[in-house]
């Protein structure tokens, strides 16, 4: 199952598809591109073989300056994504739909300098590889569905203080 109908949330199974779909979207995301220099990454929990998730697959974009994102707004736009803008430290944000208001691609553009593009990386790695975190993670993903079932806003910023944890205690242990 991909797609979610917008301000619902619903946590499936792991789906293998999820990484089919990115893939095709990064193809047809380099080729309405053209010439611009771009990192594309699926991130979220649909990258995470085992995790539940919501059927929406994020993808992320890293540019090197703020410069051409209108331009590569208008191009996606053109593929069939829209515009939502720019969201602050969740980056540029597009959507794609799989018919009305049932989405299946969240697209975040930010600088490659930004700390979101990090968190982004270093939030997907971690829960590859570190299955208590992966665990508890889908624990509290799965009581939020059940408490959010239509507020998706509540059920992200349910998850934002583990998040930030995770992120904050791994840094402690880099740093020497």
């Amino acid at each position: 199952m991909t797609g979610l109908k917008r301000h619902t949330v619903q946590v499936v199974d792991y789906d293998p598809a999820w990484a089919l779909l990115f893939e095709a979207e990064a193809q047809a995301i380099r080729r309405a591109a053209g010439d611009l220099s771009l990192k594309i990454e699926h991130v979220g929990s649909t990258v995470v073989p085992g995790l539940p998730a919501k059927p929406i697959v994020d993808i992320a974009i890293a540019v090197q300056t703020r410069d051409p994102i209108p331009d590569l707004a208008r191009r996606l736009t053109v593929m069939g994504y829209t515009d939502r803008g720019d969201k602050g430290d969740g980056g540029y944000i597009l959507v794609k739909d799989s018919e009305p208001d049932v989405r299946i691609v969240h697209l975040h553009i930010v600088k490659e300098t930004d700390i979101q593009w990090r968190r982004y990386l270093k939030f997907r790695d971690i829960l590859r590889t570190n299955e208590p975190i992966r665990k508890q993670y889908a624990d509290l993903k799965t009581q939020l569905s059940v408490r959010f079932q239509d507020d998706r806003k509540s059920y992200t910023e349910g998850k934002s203080d583990f998040i930030a944890e995770v992120l904050r205690v791994r840094n402690q242990a880099l740093t020497p």
